[in-house]
Formats: C-alpha cells, sequence, structure tokens
C-alpha cells in the first residue's frame, strides 16, 4: 500500500513523532477501510446471482420432458436458483391435488404459487434484477416465438414413432422417479404415456399444419441460428430470456432420437454446446449432492 505522507502544518509546533506515527496509521487504516467499503459495494452490485436470490423454498412440480418445465429449469440452472423438483405421475396428477390448477410446471417460491412458464421466468428475473426490461424488441420477440411456434413443432417431433414415444419416456425409470412411483405406476406411466402421446402429437401436427416433422424441426433450428445474426449468443456476449427459452425448450430432446437428427442436420450444434457450457450444471437441490 502507498506510502501515507502526513500534511504540513505551517505556524503549528512539530508534531512529536508518536503522534506522527498515530496520524500515519490513521490515515492507513481509514484508507483500508474506505477501501474495503468500496469494494463491498463493488461486490454488492456484482453478487453471485444465488446471492441475489434466496428463498427458503422454491419447488418445481413438472414433467421431466415437458419443454415449458425446461425452459423453468434452464432459467433457474443459469441463474444458480437452488430448487427441489417433484416428479408428477402424468397418469393420475397426484403429486399436484392440492392445486387447483392442473398443469405443469407449478413453482411454488416461498410458498407463492406461480404457472406458466414464461409468467413465471418474468417474476424470477424481476426478483433477480427488479430494472430488468422484459419489453426488449428482439427478445420478446423470440420468447413468443418459443412459446408460439418451436414447442408446436417438438411433440410430433418427440413422438413421432412408437419408438420414439417410448424412448421419451426412459426417465420414468430413472432413479428420482423410482422413489416416487411404484412399479405398477411407472409401467403405467411409460406405456400408457407413450401410447397417449404418439396419438396427441398426430392431432397436433394437424392441428398446426405441419406436414413433415423433422423437416419442421430443421427449418425452426436453422430459423434461430440465423436471428443470432453471427452473435454468440441473441443476448449478445451473454444468453437473455429468448436464448434460454430455446436451450430450455430443447434440452429435454438433445439426446432423443430427434435431437441428436436436429444437431447433425442443422447449424444449432455451436449455439447449442456453448449454451450448455453458461447454463452448468443443474441447480437441482438433489443433483448437487
Amino acid at each position: 500500500m502507498a506510502h501515507v505522507q502526513s500534511p504540513v502544518h505551517h505556524g503549528y509546533p512539530r508534531m512529536s513523532s508518536i503522534a506522527l506515527l498515530l496520524r500515519s496509521v490513521a490515515a492507513i487504516m481509514f484508507s483500508s477501510v474506505a477501501a474495503t467499503s468500496l469494494a463491498q459495494d463493488i461486490h454488492a452490485k456484482e453478487l453471485p446471482r444465488s446471492e441475489r436470490f434466496k428463498p427458503t423454498d422454491v419447488v418445481l412440480y413438472q414433467y421431466e420432458a415437458c419443454p415449458f418445465c425446461n425452459k423453468v429449469k434452464a432459467f433457474m440452472d443459469y441463474y444458480h436458483i437452488p430448487y427441489n423438483i417433484v416428479e408428477v405421475n402424468p397418469i393420475n396428477k397426484k403429486e399436484i391435488k392440492w392445486s387447483d390448477y392442473k398443469k405443469v410446471p407449478i413453482l411454488t417460491v416461498d410458498g407463492e404459487q406461480m404457472v406458466d412458464s414464461s409468467d413465471v421466468i418474468d417474476k424470477l428475473i424481476k426478483r433477480i434484477d427488479p430494472d430488468y426490461d422484459l419489453d426488449g424488441d428482439e427478445e420478446k420477440k423470440w420468447r413468443g416465438w418459443v412459446d408460439n411456434h418451436l414447442v408446436h413443432i417438438l411433440s410430433p417431433n418427440i413422438y413421432r414413432t412408437t419408438s420414439e414415444a417410448l424412448e421419451s419416456f426412459d426417465y420414468i425409470t430413472n432413479s428420482r422417479v423410482k422413489r416416487n412411483f411404484s412399479f405398477t405406476e411407472r409401467l403405467l406411466a411409460k406405456y400408457a404415456g407413450a401410447a397417449a402421446m404418439y396419438f396427441v402429437s398426430k392431432k397436433l401436427k394437424k392441428r398446426h399444419n405441419i406436414i413433415d416433422e423433422r423437416a419442421a424441426l430443421y427449418k425452426a433450428a436453422d430459423t434461430w441460428v440465423d436471428a443470432l445474426k453471427g452473435r454468440k449468443f441473441l443476448g449478445g456476449s451473454n444468453p437473455n430470456l429468448a436464448d434460454l427459452a430455446v436451450f430450455g425448450v430443447l434440452r429435454p430432446i438433445r439426446h432423443l432420437t430427434s435431437g441428436r437428427d436436429m444437431v447433425e442436420h442443422t447449424r444449432i450444434g455451436e449455439w447449442y454446446s456453448q449454451m450448455e457450457s453458461v447454463v452448468g450444471q443443474s441447480s437441482s437441490i438433489k443433483a448437487q449432492k
């Protein structure tokens, strides 16, 4: 630390060496305290995202493969918000019988129930950063594109064939779901769920005028890459909410047949890998143990 020069007081008696020493020590201590205070002010403005959002209890009621649930998870993972997961049985939904709202995701934050993935994210970002501008034209446009276009292409691709439908329900056998569901419930959820979603996907394909599922998926992926206009992310050097939304809804299909085909036949792979890197590991409390 730079030496602090004691001021010279003309017209006053010379200070004793002890007084000078005390004065110098006091000045050094003041400088140190001021520097610490400044560092704390800077740190407060740059607190880790997890430190700026400390709900005592965050619980996500979800389906593992649900794009909307994964959109919320991608946001919480990126912002390091710790959360618990309750896997909902897709057949009887017994885990959300307490709620009048019967769709997932449902997020409870300190006892407050939040529903609809985009609304959930809007509320969470405002808790993290009250000044966050949710009305930016480009970001708002592409968040809407995710909800109104991209997600409608996913189901016809995920459940395109009976084998792909069954593949998408393999998560039912993972350890977390095993703890929540009985053997009979898992069996019913996997096979009845896959069969139901196979037929639902055909209806969705017709409703949204999709002729070729894969072609529509590939076109959507490349449309997103074009929207980046050469940038690392739509948000520039860091992802914005649109980046997180696209990544979130695509993450559950990435290692399914449809997701592997998408990466192989489009230009989205580089952006997706960069998003995987910056979003990082799950903030799910059980995932951290």
